[in-house]
């Protein structure tokens, strides 16, 4: 196990630190008697975890630490992350709250795309996944978004509106990508 797997597993780890932390500030902020450190510990664990993102994509590239473990671990642990934050937030007691569209596409262009992997898999003997642009914006605006709304930054709807449009076409990219590998596999088959 590489170091840049470990740190995966760290920010894997985080997560049900941080859901604890944001429902109970939530709860306090219900009860109208927020407790702002909480708020703020629910901010540091977040952000050392996104930044431990950064972190072991940098360990595994300059120091050689890429693994098939890592290459599974690092995208669902960037998945559960901006999930738990993304539904945490919307559905618990903190002072601003994600739009319903916003969790529900989310989650949506989520579950298709790992459906949607499994399909091509299952059609073509095996699923070529090219990461595009559109959806590292996409998670850096998602990571975004969910900072804003810890922050208690005013105008959420900014950042939401940009990180839902990028997920939306990311969304429909995979997708494109998906019929192509279909496609392609289906015309050397003739």
């Amino acid at each position: 196990m590489t170091f840049a797997t470990q740190i995966t597993i760290f920010r894997i780890l985080l997560i049900p630190v941080f859901i604890g932390l944001a429902v109970y500030y939530g709860e306090s902020v219900a009860a109208g008697q927020a407790n702002e450190t909480l708020r703020w510990w629910t901010i540091a664990v977040f952000a050392v975890a996104a930044l431990s993102d950064a972190l072991d994509g940098y360990v595994a590239r300059n120091f050689n630490q890429r693994s098939r473990l890592g290459a599974i671990l690092d995208p669902l642990a960037d998945k559960l992350l901006l999930l738990s934050g993304i539904i945490t937030l919307s559905f618990t007691g903190w002072r601003q709250h994600f739009p319903l569209w916003f969790p529900t596409l989310v989650i949506f262009r989520d579950l298709a795309s790992i459906g949607g992997a499994f399909l091509i898999d299952y059609l073509t003997g095996k699923c070529v996944i090219k990461p595009h642009w559109t959806g590292k914006v996409a998670t850096f605006a998602q990571f975004a978004a969910v900072l804003w709304l810890m922050l208690d930054i005013p105008y959420l709807i900014w950042p939401t509106a940009v990180a839902g449009a990028f997920t939306a076409v990311s969304g429909f990219l995979n997708l494109a990508a998906g019929v192509r590998q279909v496609q392609q596999h289906s015309g050397n088959q003739v």
